[in-house]
């Protein structure tokens, strides 16, 4: 049952002379395979073999292979590059797929027997499609074509496998619409799994509530009932005023229909947050991204409410917070979406991602965001926070490690991604688990990691809490309260180097002794890398206060302190922080984290696994401590 961990599989094929229009370009190789049909699609019919398919192949990208070194030159404490972040124009230069790449696909597909005029390329060299029928699209790729059905209605066009020239392989990353069921990324979901819009209410969400508060607590003393800012500034020791505030930057991605409300940010500022009253964070509409003002409930504004009221509150009226707001209410948005914008080179053929993946725009829906779609036209801020992802299943792994090279090369550029890891434990979204053929479901026995915290290149934030009884002054529990806090081992993507001592050093200690049928043993990334409060914030929704729960509260916590620590680096003429995952599992940082040794995050019918001395696969390294993480990047 290991197979459905393998991103790419290598089975080689003799190819009938009539499957193609050139025999000599077999042998074929197996280049993807889907081992199920995704939760709520059913396979309906045969596709018309006359029916238009609009293929895409994404090209290989040049030096994709080295990015981890390129990326760890730059990023690693003990490196001479430290810090010196790559531009843009660097960026498209070394990664853009190279001449021979698209010469070979070229020269393939007009072999097979397609002429030049119905093949593009797209101006950044990404991918090249072809206007193509259903009957040749399943010669060239060896593939047939079904249309499926989903529960809500949505038809799709896919395959279950598909196959390349051996020598067109090595210059391609996958070809769409094929086995990718890879649609709208999605709120993590508390009562269903399924591929509904983000935000949309009566879909749950993260994070998750208790109900309304009857009365706010804001002494220290109540840190076990009510986390407040004093909490956290306590806790992490966050006394700091930004003094660079307009070199720096922190933003915060939220995904349409869900959005803050103003009324709810004054209301807590009017209680925590000096000089905050009547101030909004500088939006960045991306593809039609709006604040409406007639929604009003947990379900739309619960996520943006959080995390802009912690995260504006702990950076101080010093230090502006960009709120990227992506998608219009109608089409929604993906991770794409947003990566499109922040990097023109992302983008697919002329500006927009592939339709059966990814929204298009402009949306010819009525109330749709009807202009181009953005590619390229966001700067990214230094630090980047975001509370929403998939779990690693819903996606092929092409395609999952497609996007985690994408931030890797925002890594390269500077900017630091967080992620929350998950509030389900070792269990997916709405408490999903892995079966043996790759399928979802509540009764699944084997874990199921979450993405984007498994890439490698991003930071992903586990959950802790203040237990009942104890204070600010004591050590943090994992949190087990509502929540559980996501972490585990990937099914996609191998160990990073800078882990590879820390998970070694947690599996010598603490022997694993589920069966290796149930998580992935082979040697994996592992998650989250560290972790912040996430029970018990008080968050003003809808015009009161609500106890609020969630991985979702610790990231935007721990983008909040990084920015503070960018600033001070920043005014001492120092660059900012980019990707720290190097840096903090680094020896010289060991002090620097509040280690976290009680608790579990349970999930698939087992208690998960614990947290210990060190590094564990619940809270990470701990807790980050401000005076500490301050001194020690100061030094570098």
């Amino acid at each position: 049952m290991r197979s459905f961990f393998l991103p790419v599989l290598s089975l080689t094929l003799s190819l009938a002379a009539s499957a193609i229009a050139d025999p000599t370009l077999s042998p074929w190789k197996l280049h993807e395979r889907r081992s199920h049909i995704p939760a709520g699609w059913t396979r309906t019919q045969k596709l018309d073999s006359s029916a238009s398919v609009p293929l895409r192949f994404a090209l290989a990208q040049s030096n994709i292979e080295n990015i981890e070194a390129l990326l760890y030159d730059v990023s690693h404490p003990d490196s001479p590059n430290y810090g010196n972040h790559w531009s843009a124009s660097q960026i498209a230069a070394k990664f853009a797929p190279s001449t021979e790449s698209i010469d070979t696909v070229r020269s393939w597909l007009i072999e097979s027997g397609v002429e030049p005029h119905r093949m593009k390329l797209s101006p950044t060299k990404g991918w090249l499609e072809v206007a193509s029928t259903v009957e040749e699209a399943e010669n060239l790729l060896l593939a047939e074509y079904h249309v499926y059905d989903h529960e809500t209605g949505t038809k799709h066009i896919a395959c279950e496998s598909y196959h390349l020239p051996e020598h067109v392989t090595p210059h391609v990353d996958f070809v769409t619409p094929t086995i990718h069921f890879d649609a709208k990324v999605q709120k993590r979901t508390d009562k269903s799994y399924g591929r509904v819009p983000i935000g949309q209410p009566g879909q749950g969400s993260t994070p998750k509530t208790t109900g309304q508060i009857d009365g706010l607590l804001t002494q220290i003393e109540d840190c076990d009932k009510q986390i407040t800012p004093i909490c956290l500034r306590a806790l992490y020791g966050l006394w700091y005023q930004p003094v660079a505030g307009d070199k720096n930057s922190y933003g915060i991605v939220e995904y349409s229909p869900q959005a803050y409300v103003q009324s709810d940010l004054d209301l807590f500022a009017k209680n925590f947050s000096t000089g905050l009253e009547g101030v909004s964070p500088t939006l960045v509409s991306i593809d039609g991204g709006s604040v409406p003002t007639s929604a009003s409930s947990f379900d739309y504004n619960g996520e943006s409410n959080l995390d802009l009221e912690y995260g504006m509150t702990l950076v101080t009226k010093g230090q502006n917070v960009t709120l990227y707001q992506v998608g219009d209410s109608v089409e929604g948005a993906s991770f794409n979406t947003f990566l499109d914008a922040l990097d023109g080179t992302y983008c697919t053929f002329e500006g927009g991602d592939d339709p059966n993946q990814d929204p298009v725009y402009p949306d010819t829906a009525s109330g749709g965001y009807s202009g181009q779609e953005d590619c390229g036209t966001v700067t990214p801020a230094n630090v980047i926070s975001t509370s929403y992802g998939y779990n690693e299943a819903d996606l092929s792994a092409a395609y999952a490690i497609r996007q985690c090279n994408e931030y890797g090369k925002l890594g390269l550029m500077g900017v630091t991604f967080l992620f929350s890891s998950g509030d389900w434990g070792v269990a997916g979204n709405g408490g999903y688990c892995l079966n043996a053929d790759g399928t979802q479901s509540p009764d699944g026995t084997i874990f199921n990691p979450a993405f984007p915290a498994t890439c490698p290149y991003v930071t992903a934030v586990g959950a802790t809490q203040v237990s009942s009884g104890k204070n600010v002054w004591e050590p943090e529990d994992a949190c087990e309260q509502v929540i559980y806090s996501g972490g585990g081992f990937s099914n996609y993507f191998s160990t990073p180097d800078y882990q590879k001592a820390a998970v070694e050093g947690y599996l010598q200690a603490n022997p694993i002794s589920y069966s290796k049928d149930i998580y992935n043993s082979t040697g994996s990334r592992a998650y989250p890398d560290l972790s912040a409060n996430g029970a018990n914030y008080a968050v003003a929704i809808d015009g009161s206060f609500s106890l609020v729960y969630g991985t979702s509260a610790a990231s935007p916590v721990v983008g909040a302190i990084l920015t503070m620590v960018n600033d001070a680096r920043i005014s001492h003429g120092k660059p900012p922080l980019g990707f720290i995952n190097p840096t903090i599992y680094s020896a010289g940082f060991a002090g620097a984290f509040k280690d976290i040794t009680n608790g579990t995050n349970p999930g698939c019918g087992t208690l998960g696994f614990n947290t210990t001395k060190g590094w564990d696969p619940v809270t990470g390294l701990g807790t980050p401590y401000f005076p500490s993480l301050l001194a020690k990047w100061l030094t570098l």
